[in-house]
């Protein structure tokens, strides 16, 4: 069987390796049928982009508080992969410039911009500039729950491409997207039915289903439609579902 449902491995390898860390990147990019990756990025408190999915630091790494009332020298001394296990004692919390440079040509970054209100002022401007720079704007997408963000980015550069994380049960996902001018859609697994996944893959909105780590939940979406790309902490059941059926 020929898979089309391309995989996103969530926050890294993070099934295997602690999420959002350097390790969890390296594993996934070891796997040549991840195509896409997931990642998490706020600001710490001098203004530097970094991979980190809470707003605090106290599940993920050794240290204590919020990630925003940190300075990124005090939080590089911080321990982000004991907590995974004794192999990854030592692993850091990672600046958004080193996994652009690691990801650079190989896959593509779901960069989810973590922040509510106005939580990270110039969180936008500071990722935008820094994927720029690196000549990567074709290979990421920028995406977050927040419209106030997702409108922020279009404003600062129309070139990039936005997508809206949804989870809700109730509204119109399809009508947000088209009003927000997202070219993409994160939306829970249980929230995607057969007829939203055939509207947006008509209008060209690509579509990303998190977080799927059981195979039988990974035939019934790649049943569902073969444009929507399967986000999971597991990017190996991905490949032992599909490429040894």
């Amino acid at each position: 069987m020929l898979m089309q449902n391309l995989c996103v491995a969530h926050r890294g390898f993070s099934g295997k390796a602690p999420e959002n860390t350097l390790a969890a990147v390296r594993m996934a990019l070891a796997l040549p049928f991840v195509s896409w990756m997931e990642i998490d990025v706020q600001l710490t408190r001098d203004g530097v982009p970094v991979v980190i999915h809470d707003f605090t630091l106290d599940r993920t790494t050794n240290g204590h508080g919020k990630v925003k009332n940190m300075d990124f020298e005090h939080m590089r001394r911080l321990d982000a992969g004991s907590w995974k296990g004794r192999a990854f004692r030592g692993e850091k919390v990672p600046s958004l410039e080193e996994v652009l440079e690691l990801a650079s040509g190989r896959l593509k970054l779901n960069i989810e911009l973590k922040t509510s209100g106005d939580m990270y002022p110039g969180l936008e401007k500071a990722v935008i500039d820094l994927v720029s720079s690196k000549g990567m704007r074709d290979e990421v997408v920028l995406t977050s729950f927040d419209a106030g963000v997702l409108k922020r980015i279009k404003e600062l550069d129309a070139r990039f491409h936005t997508g809206l994380i949804y989870d809700s049960r109730l509204g119109d996902p399809a009508r947000k997207v088209k009003e927000l001018d997202c070219s993409f859609l994160s939306i829970s697994f249980a929230r995607l039915s057969p007829g939203l996944a055939r509207l947006l893959a008509e209008r060209g909105v690509k579509m990303m289903a998190w977080t799927v780590d059981k195979a039988k939940e990974m035939h019934r979406l790649a049943e569902m439609h073969s444009d929507i790309m399967i986000c999971t902490n597991r990017p190996d059941i991905w490949g032992d579902t599909f490429l040894k059926a």
